[in-house]
């Protein structure tokens, strides 16, 4: 065994380990013949070489003792300190200042369960990663200073966020981002809850949602579920399973948006909902400013109540009464039209009124910005060129004079199969007096069979409508 107190047994452990590697090694010719020149790569044997020496702890030098904290396991791992000093300056301060061949390093039961798979990537540089591994690999990455490592696990998990886990990993990622700091990560997590929060909701991670994470999520407009109703009653089934405190179960309450929710459901929640039933004075006048707009015109009530608030917002909802879901097969071949309806509004005054849309998808669609006037205003006159690039319209087929004082803002989602999953891989907003959504599959490659935008070949579209009304200025008498 090496002292530690020396140089020369550390150049002798240099020159050993360099030996043991080289042996058999093929080695780069220096000189080159004629204009061509040919690399002998055989990085697979030295890695084959190194995870040996790991294995087998030939000219071993340094022994860790991996503690797992408040219990009485130890687990012993024999190490060469060349290579740990070469991949950390952590370790290699701990080389540095260690009093024998042993060093104690204490972990938490989930570090230390992957801390040999850690070690290994030290010597070879590659590492197989399971969902539940990615955190406590992270730690350790962020320990020790392996950069690399921890900015390979971070694009691990922006990229996995869609895998499949029994009891979903999603929550416990963004958790993990936001109390190491890392935002990137942590919106990246934000935006995948957001945007698949209807098979979050249905799933046994809902449970775990943290409240500050709950409440982030209940103040976004940009969440794609089927109904107000749907968010309410997982709400409800969050609460009874965590028992908040009241305060937190108040604000939780006041972020849904009852004008979003019909007046029939509402009087079943105020009667059969045991959460509504015990905190219904901290919602009263939500609740009966929600009625108030079921009962009049938009446009009356904007007359004398501010109608740009959230209460009024809707959300991403997937239910047919605010857009259609749209598959176009083979979406590389020619352009495409289709036509739906929605409800004019949420406003129960305007529950029996419809407004059809028109929708036109071209592959390669010239920008409007470039296109000749139309010959008839409404008419959809696509100029193709082989330069353009996916376009999307969603117009109104008539005009009525119920629009006044609404503006309508368009979404366009797309989903895609990731890890063999149907998740939203982008949402896409424009609003009434833009007629398409300029950055609109912008970086898609439809020409590919496997693109990360394709289903079987098909582009699985869902387009929602959403009313937005506007405040009307009273002129003072």
């Amino acid at each position: 065994m090496v002292n530690s107190g020396g140089s020369v047994p550390s150049v002798v452990c240099l020159v050993n380990l360099c030996v043991a590697l080289c042996v058999g090694a093929a080695l780069k010719p220096d000189v080159v013949l004629e204009n061509s020149a040919t690399t002998l790569n055989h990085s697979m044997a030295l890695v084959q070489r190194m995870e040996a020496l790991l294995t087998q702890g030939n000219g071993s030098d340094v022994i860790l003792r991996v503690q797992t904290l408040n219990t009485d396991e130890v687990k012993v791992i024999q190490v060469h300190s060349l290579v740990l000093t070469l991949q950390s300056d952590v370790f290699d301060e701990l080389v540095q200042t260690r009093n024998s061949t042993a060093m104690v390093l204490r972990e938490t039961s989930d570090c230390a369960a992957v801390f040999d798979k850690f070690i290994r990537y030290l010597y070879c540089g590659d590492i197989t990663v399971r969902l539940n591994q990615a955190i406590p690999l992270h730690k350790l990455a962020s320990k020790y200073h392996v950069w690399d490592l921890q900015q390979g696990l971070t694009q691990y998990m922006t990229q996995h966020l869609s895998s499949d886990s029994p009891t979903g990993h999603v929550v416990s990622w963004y958790q993990y981002a936001t109390q190491i700091g890392d935002v990137s990560l942590q919106n990246s997590c934000l935006q995948y809850l957001s945007w698949n929060l209807s098979s979050v909701l249905q799933s046994a991670e809902w449970s775990s949602v943290s409240e500050e994470l709950l409440l982030s999520l209940l103040q976004r407009s940009d969440l794609v579920l089927q109904s107000e109703l749907e968010l309410y009653e997982a709400l409800e089934a969050w609460i009874n399973q965590n028992q908040p405190s009241s305060e937190t179960a108040e604000n939780a309450l006041k972020a849904i948006r009852y004008a979003m929710i019909s007046p029939q459901h509402l009087f079943h929640l105020q009667k059969k909902s045991s959460l509504m039933l015990k905190y219904y004075e901290s919602v009263r006048d939500l609740l009966f400013l929600a009625f108030q707009f079921h009962a009049a015109s938009p446009v009356q009530l904007a007359k004398y109540f501010d109608v740009n608030c959230s209460l009024f917002m809707p959300r991403n909802y997937l239910s047919p009464a605010w857009g259609s879901p749209w598959v176009i097969n083979n979406p590389t071949r020619d352009d495409r039209s289709f036509s739906f309806q929605t409800q004019l509004g949420p406003s129960g005054y305007d529950a029996s009124k419809r407004v059809t849309w028109n929708a036109l998808f071209s592959p390669r669609w010239l920008p409007l910005s470039v296109r000749s006037a139309y010959p008839e205003q409404g008419s959809l006159q696509p100029t193709r060129t082989d330069g353009g690039r996916p376009r999307i319209i969603v117009t109104p087929a008539t005009s009525s004079p119920d629009f006044a004082g609404v503006s309508f803002q368009k979404t366009v989602i797309v989903s895609a199969r990731k890890q063999g999953k149907v998740v939203v891989r982008h949402v896409y907003n424009f609003h009434q007096s833009t007629e398409e959504a300029g950055d609109f599959l912008l970086e898609a490659d439809l020409q590919r069979r496997a693109s990360e935008y394709l289903i079987d070949s098909s582009l699985y579209l869902h387009i929602i409508v959403k009313p937005l009304y506007h405040s009307l200025i009273v002129a003072k008498k």
